[in-house]
């Protein structure tokens, strides 16, 4: 079967993470995407860990499937290179650093005058304009400008969230859009200017409470692996455990009260007759779940609350979660090749049918960079002369 995105074309100018995963979907969907890496060195993602046999597992997430060019894009050699790539292109992903694109000649305006149908993906930290423009930006450090740190942690103590976020959303708000200009392009012949930055990512996930804070001036506590706004929400102790809880709604949270806890009466308490007024008194009422659920073991306790349909799940660690079994019983698991040798991967969470998952190769740096070049016509020894300069 053929995949979604054949006969897609992806030059990808990226490092990192926001940029990688967003081109990682496209090649996984069937697009043929041609990395850019810098001569010698590559993408400095590679070098983040060495923990699958010596090869980074961040790089190994983000990587597969796609070819590795590199090219010195300094040398004139190098941007006559990547517009020769340009010329067959789809799209452009791009999330260097501030302004680096425009001092490469790379701009909006030049791009779409020389290349119409060409669809331009900047991946930014803030945006292009506003007073931080200009400012390198880390997961971290977006996490920090949106409130995320604020909402997230203790109540005595802060805390990032452990995956990178503002990356990740990011990444995956490119690659929607860029499918969407793809999309567009089939009825309008028209390339596209498209711009997603991590601050604006992470700004949109946490607007429930910007919002509420707008409207009431009300910080919300920190609640640590509860919730800042729903109880019961979070994993809650058991006689050899924890197990995660998560009650939506009144009629859970009647089932819960009667069917778990044995506790009809809580179910009339008029203090905990709504999530707001049960979050405004946790502090009395999530010990006393913990009391009663504490006299079973976690299986017990999951157990009553399958039965009696109130949303639950176990809080696992990493070497559980590789062995979960819904990951076993739908063949998550797949094995690629790599510069290391086969290694294992799960599957894109998005599932076609009638269309080909593309799961390929990592690549080594540069491992593509002849192949490439001689697709764009350029003969041995010419290409001989590009590494004896220092062009790729």
């Amino acid at each position: 079967m053929a995949g979604v995105l054949d006969g897609i074309r992806v030059v990808a100018l990226e490092q990192a993470v926001a940029g990688p995963l967003c081109t990682r979907h496209l090649a996984d969907l069937g697009a043929d995407v041609v990395k850019i890496e810098r001569v010698g060195e590559g993408d400095f993602g590679r070098y983040y860990d060495s923990a699958i046999r010596g090869l980074s597992a961040w790089f190994a997430w983000l990587n597969r499937t796609k070819r590795s060019l590199t090219l010195n894009l300094k040398s004139p050699e190098g941007l006559d290179i990547l517009h020769r790539l340009l010329e067959g292109a789809d799209v452009l992903v791009e999330n260097l650093g501030p302004g680096v694109a425009d001092r490469l000649g790379l701009s909006w305006e030049r791009l779409a005058d020389r290349y119409p149908r060409l669809i331009v993906c900047r991946i930014t930290a803030y945006g292009r304009e506003g007073p931080y423009w200009n400012r390198k930006a880390f997961d971290l450090l977006v996490q920090g400008e949106t409130a995320v740190i604020s909402l997230t942690g203790l109540p005595e103590a802060p805390a990032k969230v452990a995956i990178s976020v503002a990356d990740i959303g990011a990444g995956l708000y490119a690659f929607s859009s860029i499918l969407a200009a793809l999309y567009r392009r089939t009825h309008t012949g028209q390339g596209a200017k498209v711009e997603v930055s991590l601050f604006d990512a992470l700004s949109e996930w946490v607007s429930p409470f910007a919002y509420g804070y707008l409207y009431t001036g009300r910080q919300p506590a920190r609640a640590g692996m509860r919730h800042n706004i729903i109880v019961p929400y979070g994993p809650y102790r058991c006689a050899d455990g924890y197990i995660n809880i998560a009650i939506q709604n009144e009629p859970q949270w009647v089932r819960f009260c009667t069917r778990v806890l044995e506790m009809p009466e809580l179910a009339e308490d008029p203090d905990y007759a709504t999530i707001e007024l049960r979050v405004r008194n946790r502090n009395r009422l999530e010990p006393l779940i913990e009391d009663v659920l504490s006299r079973w073991t976690t299986e017990e306790v999951a157990r009553r609350l399958e039965a009696a349909d109130v949303p639950f799940g176990l809080v696992r660690d990493l070497a559980s979660f590789v062995e979960h079994p819904q990951l076993t019983a739908r063949n998550r698991w797949v094995e690629i090749d790599s510069p290391v040798g086969p290694i294992r991967q799960y599957l894109p969470p998005f599932d076609f049918a009638d269309a080909e998952v593309r799961l390929g190769p990592i690549p080594d740096v540069g491992e593509h960079t002849d192949e490439i070049l001689q697709e764009l016509g350029f003969d041995a020894n010419t290409i001989a002369k590009f590494r004896a300069n220092g062009v790729v």
